[in-house]
């Protein structure tokens, strides 16, 4: 149950603050329009730091991406009685996360029409050039690289170790996230999609679900490619 609860919570705050930044920066009438990708992926990688910091306080081991806690048991670093909790938690958290920014933000959803801003790019992620193979590949890249640094923390819950997770984060949104809006985590994608798809959010355009299967799966093969090379070789 803790582990269900911190992945949950954990979770539930990284989207908060996450969409809660693609929401300012795209919507009209906020402070934050406008504002760059440096910004953008300085935000998602300390929303990602608070969201270890709080699932940790609950008792799980902050992974909150199934491209985490998959790979992680499919290699032995993780019970499998374990992975269903995990999993549960981090998509209702996620979509929690956005059905409260969707809430919070809805004058300015009102304010903002679909060719001004207002997509599932707030909430999810879209490529830069639609281009499936190259935009699954990007995925999987940056994934790799996430989680291959990831698996060098150790138990990366514990004391600054969750604002190395950020800065890594941040780093790999810089580095690798421009070409598809680094998802690295399907939780983080479809949570935040349903909201979009099913809440009746104002002016808004397409969830694009047709896009969905790369952020799924292109984290996923990354995550799992990274902690093969990872256990293999050590």
């Amino acid at each position: 149950m803790n582990g269900f609860l911190g992945e949950l919570f954990g979770t539930f705050v990284l989207i908060v603050l996450g969409a809660g930044t693609g929401a300012g920066v795209n919507l009209n009438k906020t402070y934050g329009h406008g504002s760059n990708w440096t910004f953008i992926s300085l935000a998602w990688g300390m929303a990602v730091t608070m969201g270890v910091y709080v699932a940790a306080s609950f008792g799980s081991l902050g992974h909150l991406n199934p491209a985490v806690t998959i790979p992680y048991a499919l290699f032995g670093l993780f019970p499998w009685n374990q992975v269903l909790p995990y999993l549960l938690g981090q998509f209702c958290g996620a979509f929690l996360g956005a059905a409260v920014i969707i809430v919070m933000f809805a004058p300015h959803f009102k304010q903002t029409k679909s060719n001004q801003g207002n997509t599932v790019g707030i909430f999810a992620t879209r490529p830069a050039i639609k281009a499936p193979l190259a935009n699954f590949i990007s995925e999987v890249v940056a994934t790799f690289v996430f989680v291959f640094a990831l698996l060098n923390l150790g138990n990366f819950s514990q004391g600054l170790k969750p604002l190395v997770v950020g800065l890594l984060i941040m780093v790999v949104g810089m580095g690798l996230g421009t070409t598809t809006g680094f998802a690295l985590n399907p939780a983080r994608d479809w949570g935040p999609r349903l909201a979009y798809t099913i809440m009746p959010v104002p002016n808004k355009g397409s969830a694009e679900w047709g896009y969905s299967w790369v952020p799924m799966f292109g984290p996923l093969v990354g995550g799992i490619i990274a902690t093969f090379i990872h256990t293999t070789l050590h």
